[in-house]
C-alpha cells in the first residue's frame, strides 16, 4: 500500500496537440533477467567502458536518467543520492552505481557536470570510485532499457522525455535483483536491495507505480482529461487496497 501511487508531474506549459499514451510506461519489472554485461558506454571521463567492467563482481544499482531533465531525473537522482549517502554503504567496497543516461545526444561532459555535482552535494562514501556516469549511443541504451522493462519516449513538442521512476538492484552477475519504483527512497530501503543483490537473492515484483510527465494548461487552470481519468482510477484503486489492508488487519486482530 506504501507505494501504490501515481506521481503525476505537471509540467507548466500549455498543453499542445492530442495527448500521448501514457499507459505502457510503468516499468514492465523483469526480475531474474540479465543485463546486457557486453554493451559499450562512455563513462565521465571519455573513456569506453564495458557494463559488466563496472559491475566487476558487486551488486550494482542502475538508474536510467538524462542529465539534462528539468523534472524527473532530478527527483530520482536526489532521492536516490541521499539515500545511499546515509545508508551506511560504500561506493565500490559494498556496491556500484551506474547512471546511464537514456538520450544518446549527451556527452560525456554532460555525464562528467552531472557527476562532480552530485558527489559534491551527496558526499557519500566511496563515490569518486563507484559511482559512474555513463553516456552512449540508442542501441546500447535500448538493450540496457529492455532488459530492465524500461520504456520511454520522447516528446519533441516539450523537448523531453516521457519515461517512468525507479531504480533497479542487479546481482554482481548483472542479474535484475530487484526495484525501488517511483520517488522517495530511503537509506533503509536502497540497503536492503544490495544487500538482497549481494546475496544474489531475486525479489518479487514491486506494486506498480506509474509516473507520469504530462501537460498543465496555465491558461485554463485545468488538467487534461487523460490526467482526470487516472486519477479517479487510481484513487479507486487505492481506495480498495486500503479496504483490504484493514480487513486483513481487523482478521488478524481477532485470531490473535
Amino acid at each position: 500500500m506504501k507505494r501504490l501511487l501515481v506521481l503525476l508531474l505537471l509540467l507548466a506549459s500549455p498543453a499542445r496537440g492530442a495527448p500521448p499514451d501514457i499507459s505502457g510506461f510503468a516499468y514492465q519489472q523483469h526480475p531474474g533477467a540479465r543485463l546486457p554485461l557486453g554493451a559499450r558506454f562512455t563513462d565521465a571521463a571519455g573513456r569506453s567502458v564495458k557494463l559488466g567492467d563496472l559491475l566487476a563482481g558487486r551488486p550494482t544499482i542502475l538508474a536510467l536518467v538524462y542529465f539534462h531533465c528539468p523534472n524527473l531525473c532530478g527527483v530520482v537522482r536526489e532521492d536516490l543520492f541521499s539515500a545511499l549517502a546515509n545508508s551506511g554503504l560504500a561506493a565500490q567496497a559494498d556496491y556500484t552505481l551506474v547512471a546511464l543516461s537514456i538520450d544518446p545526444r549527451e556527452t560525456s561532459a554532460d555525464a562528467a557536470a552531472a557527476e562532480q555535482a552530485e558527489i559534491a552535494r551527496y558526499p557519500a562514501a566511496g563515490a569518486a570510485q563507484g559511482w559512474h556516469f555513463l553516456t552512449g549511443d540508442a542501441a546500447g541504451i535500448r538493450a540496457v532499457a529492455d532488459a530492465v522493462g524500461f520504456r520511454d519516449e520522447y516528446d519533441a513538442a516539450l523537448q523531453q522525455f516521457i519515461h517512468p521512476a525507479g531504480v533497479v538492484f542487479a546481482t554482481g552477475a548483472g542479474v535484475v535483483s530487484g526495484y525501488l519504483l517511483g520517488v522517495g527512497y530511503t537509506p533503509g530501503e536502497v540497503r536492503a536491495g544490495v544487500l538482497r543483490a549481494s546475496a544474489g537473492g531475486i525479489a518479487r515484483a514491486a506494486l506498480p507505480i506509474l509516473l507520469i510527465c504530462f501537460h498543465y494548461d496555465p491558461t485554463t487552470g485545468r488538467y487534461t482529461l487523460a490526467i482526470l481519468r487516472i486519477l479517479k482510477i487510481m484513487a479507486a484503486l487505492f481506495a480498495l487496497t486500503l479496504g483490504a489492508t484493514l480487513l486483513l488487519t481487523l482478521r488478524g486482530g481477532r485470531r490473535a
